[in-house]
């Protein structure tokens, strides 16, 4: 019985290598798709948001803007220009969320960031630096709706 137990994780431990290696072969169609540099990087902007100057005057001006700020980030996230999005926690420092956008140059991102309700109204007011990461990071928008329940 121990034979046919060690033999079993034997087995299961080998194909779990034989996966690893099928699904960290280089893909070249991949790679250029998204693209990666030979050591499967890319140029991105890292934005920062922070509270702006502006405060909307009432309710419904505030629901509208961060209502068009949403939209726009679902939008640039499908455009694929894009990769990451979300608030950060409470914290001391007027930082509101996080943008990594699939450009390589800070102009290229301000204009995106321009599309935004809320930053144009200067709700929110955007800091930008250069940033190099995987190029796998475009492919987590795509990723991210099948985690989303239907009906939010």
């Amino acid at each position: 019985m121990k034979h046919w137990l060690m033999a079993g994780l034997l087995l299961s431990g080998l194909s779990r290598v034989a996966l690893a290696q099928e699904v960290m072969e280089y893909d070249s169609v991949l790679a250029q798709r998204l693209g990666a540099d030979e050591r499967g990087m890319r140029k991105y902007v890292l934005a920062i948001l922070k509270t702006g100057p502006y405060t909307p005057v009432n309710k419904e001006e505030q629901d509208s803007l961060f209502q068009g700020h949403f939209a726009n980030i679902s939008r640039l996230a499908k455009a694929g220009q894009l990769s990451v999005a979300g608030p950060f926690m409470k914290n001391d420092k007027q930082w509101r969320g996080l943008y990594l956008f699939n450009v390589a140059t800070i102009e290229e991102a301000e204009a995106l960031a321009k599309t935004d309700p809320a930053v144009k109204a200067g709700v929110f007011v955007m800091e930008y630096t250069p940033w190099y990461g995987s190029a796998i990071l475009p492919e987590a928008a795509k990723w991210h709706q099948k985690l989303v329940k239907k009906g939010r």
